[in-house]
C-alpha cells in the first residue's frame, strides 16, 4: 500500500498528532513490532507508525487454545484479519502462541479469584503478563527495538522513567487495565492511539480500506472472547447452588452459584415477580462464602451498596505520588467517572486504605481501585476490603 497525502489525506492531516506521540514515547532507534489482534485499532496503529516512516513489522499473538468447537472461537478469523491487513501495508506479520503462559500466569489466577468470591479483572493481569512482558520479550528475542499496542493511552518519557497518562479518548481510555504494569515495562513502548478519539481511527481504517474498517469491537474477556461468561465459568468452577435472601434475611429464591454475580448486578438474578414485592428492580448487595448465600436489595442506596473506603492487597506504582498523605482522583471501574480520593495509611504500607470523599457505590473485592492525579496515572492494586 502506498501512503501519500494525496492518497490519505486524513491521514496525512493527523501526522503531526502521531509524531509527538512518537516523540515523547520511551521508545529507542530501531524496528519495532506491533501486537496485531486482528481488530481495527491494532490495524490502524501499525497503519500509522508505518505512515511515520518506522520499521514495522505485526505480531499475531494466540493466547488461548480455541478448540472447544463452539460459535465463540474468534482466533482463525482474528488470524486472517491480521493477515489481511498485513498484506495491504506490505509488512510482515509473525505469530506465537503464549497459551501457556496465559494459563499459568493469568488464567489460574482467575478461576482462583471467582472461586473465592471476588471479581477480578483478567485484564489487567493479561497486559502485565502477557503483553508487556512475554511479548516485549518475544519481540527483543526477534530484534526489535520497540513494541506498539493499539491501546487507548499515553505513555511519556519522563526524568524519573516512563509515565501513564490517560487517553484523549476519555470513553476509550485504557490505563485501568494497564494499571498493573511495572513502570520498566513501559521502556520501548509506544500508544499511538492515545492523541485521538475512536471516530478518527474509524475513518482511518476507512480511508486506507483497511480489512478491519467494520470489524466491532471486542467485548470479552481479554483472549478468551465474547463467550456466554456464565457458561464458560462452569467449565472450570462446579456450580454450587445456594439461597437467595432479601435485606432482612428472609429467604426469596435460589441462586445458581455464588461466583455468577457480582455487587450492583440487576440483571440475571431470577428472582423477578416475588408476591408481596415491590416491581423495582433487584440489586446484588451481599455475597457470604461462609454460609453461601447471596443478599440482594431494592434499594440501590443501602448500606452494603455504599463503600466509604477500600483497602487494597497491593499496590504497583507506575509513578509514586511526590506527597503523602495523597488526595487525587480514583476509579473502580473501566469508564467510572473519576471520584476524589485520598489516602488513609502511609503509601507504603502491605494493604494501603484509600478514603473516598463520597460514598462509593458497589466496589466489589477483586476490582482494581486505580489512582490518578490529573492524566497522570499512578498506579493502583485489588481491593480486599470495602
Amino acid at each position: 500500500m502506498k501512503l501519500s497525502a494525496q492518497s490519505h489525506p486524513l491521514l496525512w492531516q493527523t501526522l503531526p498528532q502521531f509524531e509527538a506521540a512518537l516523540a515523547q514515547s520511551p521508545i529507542r532507534p530501531g524496528p519495532t513490532l506491533v501486537g496485531m489482534s486482528g481488530g481495527v485499532d491494532s490495524s490502524v496503529t501499525a497503519l500509522v507508525l508505518k505512515a511515520l516512516g518506522q520499521d514495522v513489522a505485526g505480531l499475531f499473538m494466540k493466547n488461548w487454545d480455541e478448540d472447544d468447537g463452539t460459535d465463540y472461537c474468534t482466533a482463525k478469523r482474528d488470524l486472517a484479519d491480521a493477515v489481511a491487513v498485513a498484506d495491504q501495508l506490505q509488512i510482515p506479520l509473525h505469530t506465537a502462541n503464549f497459551a501457556a503462559e496465559y494459563w499459568d500466569n493469568v488464567f489460574e489466577d482467575f478461576i482462583a479469584s471467582y472461586t473465592s468470591g471476588f471479581t477480578p479483572n483478567p485484564d489487567v493481569l493479561c497486559n502485565r503478563e502477557i503483553k508487556f512482558q512475554v511479548f516485549r520479550d518475544y519481540a527483543q528475542a526477534l530484534g526489535f527495538a520497540n513494541i506498539a499496542t493499539g491501546h487507548y493511552a499515553v505513555v511519556k518519557s519522563s526524568s524519573t522513567g516512563p509515565e501513564l497518562h490517560r487517553a484523549i479518548d476519555e470513553n476509550k481510555d485504557q490505563t485501568y487495565f494497564l494499571t498493573g504494569v511495572a513502570a520498566h515495562q513501559f521502556q520501548n513502548v509506544v500508544f499511538p492511539l492515545g492523541v485521538v478519539d475512536k471516530p478518527l481511527v474509524r475513518q482511518l481504517a476507512a480511508e486506507a480500506h483497511l480489512a478491519t474498517r467494520s470489524k466491532k469491537d471486542s467485548t470479552g474477556i481479554c483472549f478468551i472472547g465474547e463467550r456466554r461468561f456464565k457458561d464458560f465459568l462452569q467449565t472450570y468452577i462446579p456450580a454450587q447452588p445456594g439461597i437467595i435472601c432479601d435485606d432482612h434475611e428472609k429467604s426469596i429464591g435460589q441462586h445458581q452459584g455464588l461466583m455468577y454475580y457480582t455487587l450492583g448486578q440487576r440483571k440475571g438474578i431470577g428472582v423477578g415477580g416475588l408476591s408481596g414485592a415491590d416491581e423495582k428492580p433487584w440489586y446484588v448487595a451481599r455475597k457470604c462464602l461462609a454460609t453461601n448465600r447471596l443478599f440482594i436489595t431494592q434499594d440501590p442506596q443501602h448500606p452494603w451498596l455504599m463503600s466509604h473506603s477500600a483497602e487494597l492487597g497491593s499496590i504497583n506504582w507506575i509513578t509514586p505520588p511526590s506527597k503523602t498523605p495523597w488526595h487525587g482522583q480514583a476509579r473502580y471501574r473501566h469508564r467510572q467517572p473519576l471520584i476524589s480520593t485520598q489516602s488513609q495509611s502511609p503509601l507504603t504500607s502491605q494493604q494501603p486504605v484509600f478514603i473516598f470523599d463520597q460514598p462509593a457505590w458497589a466496589v466489589a473485592p477483586g476490582q482494581y481501585l486505580v489512582l490518578y492525579s490529573g492524566t497522570l496515572c499512578l498506579g493502583g492494586g485489588p481491593v480486599v476490603n470495602r
